[in-house]
């Protein structure tokens, strides 16, 4: 049984994401007429699991062009008007991979995958002898960052000379990020930017612990910023001058602020997520736009969903990964990059583009609670939160949102991976709050 996540297929080679399902997968994917555009990171596992991709899609029917190793915006770039598959696991350990599917530009929706896990149900099969597909490799690498790059320069001002540092972590945006930068004339340092499958140089999932030699490395030196990126490119951190890691509901804030303030639609949409800082609905509501949120791993949904109601969504993000809807409709870390370096410069720095935000203290806590539990649990949270906090607005649309005149905000969801209840907070009073919705949680998992 093969089932996906929130992010596509994801986990071990050994007993989940093997040639066999590569190979089953690109049999249900495939069809008849159709190209698919192959991509994989720099992992160990990757050449055969490509070869078993490509074996499935062209034994269905569908022609291949290879990529060969890129990052996941560029197969999702190369993927329009046709199909893309992505072998990546993003920001696991280097002993996993994974599948990502985009239909034109797009990840797959929920329905997508779903049609998929039916046909990988009934079984899969080849075409006729006759009816397969070919296979051919080509270099889409340089168009993609120079449309990058041409994007990038929509916006005012210039990088030139504007000294940033950039942490590849031996990931994919190795082949991406610096040349854009560069490109766009700033001045560019990296660290860990060699592809290497077994990610020597830190974790490949960005964080404050694993990005600890960029943050000494901008703190000790010249640059007005920093950058770190996962496994394959899609995702973001910022770093300002001093090492510290920008919060990332922060720069989503100044980027949704800057895409509503600049759009000429009457009704201007950002997409985001429930675990999103009210801090974003300030910024965009002072700008003359309003906020849609939708649930973890489907901005793609509710862009599709604001659309399909007549609305213009000019910005989609959840934390740290953003999708530039004029530029394409996938999440896409290299064009964040480019885009922030060129607003960073014009501002005159990162400060300024801080200062009109509001940024509370926030926490995240997990509270254990056995998978079994999780839906009884949340049945009852829905009732308990509320009447444990009477004086906020409650939205149970995706988990427990429960928000303050103030700007406080608590949200509370079931982990779709590991066996706990996930809380966020952000409050003046975040450790109150916090621990007054805490006791709340773990009578719900415990009654």
């Amino acid at each position: 049984m093969i089932r996906f996540g929130t992010a596509g297929i994801r986990g071990s080679v050994s007993d989940r994401v093997t040639p066999a399902t590569c190979l089953a997968v690109g049999q249900a994917v495939g069809e008849a007429d159709t190209t698919v555009v192959l991509g994989r990171d720099g992992r160990e596992t990757g050449p055969a699991l490509a070869d078993a991709m490509a074996a499935g899609l062209e034994s269905a029917g569908a022609d291949v062009i290879r990529l060969v190793v890129v990052p996941t915006p560029t197969v999702a770039f190369a993927s329009q008007g046709r199909r893309g598959v992505m072998l990546t696991a993003s920001h696991n350990p280097p002993a996993d991979n994974g599948i990502k599917l985009f239909r034109n530009g797009v990840e797959y929706d929920r329905d997508a995958e779903m049609g998929i896990e039916t046909a990988l149900d009934a079984g899969t099969g080849t075409a006729k002898w006759d009816e397969w597909g070919e296979s051919t490799t080509r270099n889409v690498l340089d168009r993609y960052r120079r449309a990058v790059v041409e994007y990038a320069r929509g916006f005012a001002g210039s990088a030139e000379s504007l000294r940033v540092a950039v942490d590849c972590g031996n990931g994919m945006a190795s082949l991406a990020t610096p040349q854009v930068l560069s490109s766009l004339d700033a001045s560019v340092t990296t660290l860990n930017a060699n592809v290497d499958g077994h990610f020597p140089g830190r974790g490949s999932k960005p964080t404050p612990e694993t990005l600890s030699d960029l943050r000494a490395f901008v703190a000790d030196g010249p640059h007005e910023m920093g950058i770190g990126h996962d496994g394959d490119a899609d995702r973001i951190v910022v770093l300002d001058g001093d090492g510290e890691v920008v919060h990332e509901d922060t720069i989503l804030a100044i980027l949704a602020e800057r895409y509503t303030r600049e759009s000429d639609a009457p009704d201007p949409v950002v997409v985001t997520t429930p675990n999103a800082s009210a801090r974003i609905d300030e910024r965009v509501e002072a700008a003359g736009g309003r906020i849609e949120r939708v649930r973890l791993g489907a901005l793609h949904e509710g862009i599709a969903r604001v659309r399909n109601e007549g609305g213009t969504v000019v910005f989609a993000a959840e934390p740290w990964k953003h999708i530039h809807p004029d530029f394409g409709g996938w999440i896409d870390g290299v064009a964040s990059a480019a885009v922030l370096v060129r607003l960073i410069a014009a501002a005159g720095g990162l400060d300024p583009l801080r200062e009109p935000v509001t940024e509370r203290p926030y926490r995240k806590v997990a509270v254990e609670c056995p998978d079994e539990r999780k839906e009884p649990a949340m049945d009852r949270l829905e009732t308990t939160l509320p009447k444990a906090f009477p004086e906020a607005t409650v939205d149970t649309a995706y988990g427990v949102r429960l928000e303050w005149p103030d700007g406080s905000w608590i949200l509370v969801r079931p982990s779709g991976t590991e066996p706990y209840v996930r809380l966020y907070a952000e409050s003046d009073g975040v450790e109150a709050l916090i621990g007054e919705a805490t006791a709340v949680i773990e009578s719900a998992v415990d009654e």
